[in-house]
């Protein structure tokens, strides 16, 4: 029997949601007996908790999850897509991936340019909606939840989003002092911005804890910004002091391992590692056990496009197959607007001024400051990568 199946992709304004969705729910669904009827909903699922709801019950009206595949195109990403595979098929992993190893985790986000005419938008939503809601909070419930019972069959779907909502759950709402935020100097001067007062942030760094045995007390932090140094999304797990290194090498600097995935551009994996200084010095010097996917995985002159598709293409094939854990459930984003709701409002209802900072730096110099201070992270300044 062929199957006559239908895929719909909704790339509209949130606006338009439900005038579309009534229109193929009553004219164009599928017969089941004769094949599917899925549909592909892109971002933004609102701007808070009560935008969310109400987006959400103009297709809960007229779809089951089933039929729903809510995109969020970091999650078809290959080192994100890699994190399940990293943690649950290696037993080393697994066993340091806890409170007593981990000092921090620091998911990043940059992009070496702005706003470019696309202000009028990028000012209703901010970099917190953007990236930090979504794309960032996402990686983090990979990064944390719990080992799924199924991570290939037909029930991983279920049984993944189960363990990345019993994360969303263990986060208490985010407060205004968890937050530092800051905008780039000329954001304002975008033509296509009408409120040249405007508060909106470009930069914001987030401080989370996830009140689970596994990481009680590991700090969480959550980056992004526009207009820095250099375009980058990672990972960056750092593990705690090697005990007793500074009496063993009689005070030598012992450098903490870290664990950096780099999601972009060139995907990567490394663990800083210290080695001995060669020659006759027994210093303790840090270097790097390394996957860089480009020279591993890819033979010269294979086309990268076709061995390692990129996200859409990934999670597209996902949608043809049924396949729903790199989607995101109705009760994900709720439990996702429920902690990022109350600092949004507290932020737009008490005009809370970002911090200046210059295009094509790090962003604040008090953002440094802040993540040492609330995630314990110590950076190596003699490290180079």
């Amino acid at each position: 029997v062929v199957q006559l199946n239908r895929l719909y992709y909704f790339a509209i304004p949130p606006s338009a949601f439900a005038d579309t969705a009534t229109a193929i729910n009553k004219t164009s669904m599928q017969d089941p007996s004769k094949g599917w009827t899925r549909l592909i909903v892109e971002k933004p699922f609102g701007r808070d908790l009560s935008s969310f709801e109400e987006l959400n019950k103009t297709l809960s009206t007229q779809f089951t999850e089933d039929h729903l595949y809510r995109i969020d195109h970091y999650l078809g990403k290959e080192l994100v897509q890699n994190l399940t595979v990293l943690r649950f098929a290696n037993i080393w992993l697994e066993r340091i991936w806890n409170k007593d190893n981990i000092q921090s985790v620091i998911l990043t986000f940059k992009e070496p340019f702005g706003t470019d005419g696309r202000g009028g938008y990028f000012d209703q939503y901010g970099i917190i909606r953007d990236i930090l809601q979504n794309h960032l909070l996402q990686v983090l419930t990979l990064v944390a939840m719990e080992t799924p019972s199924q991570l290939i069959g037909p029930m991983a779907g279920k049984a993944i989003r189960d363990a990345k909502v019993g994360v969303l759950n263990a986060i208490n709402p985010i407060e205004l002092g968890d937050v530092l935020l800051g905008q780039y100097e000329g954001y304002a001067d975008d033509p296509t911005i009408t409120n040249k007062d405007t508060n909106t942030p470009t930069f914001a760094v987030i401080h989370l804890k996830i009140n689970t045995p596994r990481w009680h007390g590991v700090p969480f932090i959550l980056k992004a910004g526009k207009a820095l140094n250099e375009r980058k999304a990672e990972m960056r797990i750092q593990f705690k002091d090697a005990p007793a290194g500074q009496f063993l090498f009689q005070s030598k600097s012992c450098p903490r391992n870290e664990l950096v995935m780099r999601m972009q551009p060139n995907e990567a994996m490394y663990l800083k590692t210290n080695v001995k200084k060669p020659g006759f010095d027994a210093t303790p010097v840090q270097s790097e056990l390394e996957i860089n996917y480009d020279t591993r995985f890819f033979k010269d002159g294979e086309d990268k496009a076709t061995a390692n598709p990129d996200a859409y293409t990934r999670l597209i094939l996902d949608v043809l197959q049924g396949k729903q854990g790199a989607f995101v459930r109705d009760d994900e984003l709720r439990r996702a607007w429920e902690i990022f709701t109350p600092v949004l409002h507290k932020i737009e209802n008490d005009n809370v001024q970002p911090i200046k900072y210059k295009t094509g730096g790090r962003g604040p110099e008090e953002a440094d400051t802040f993540i040492a201070e609330r995630a314990g992270y110590v950076r190596n300044l003699d490290y180079t990568y």
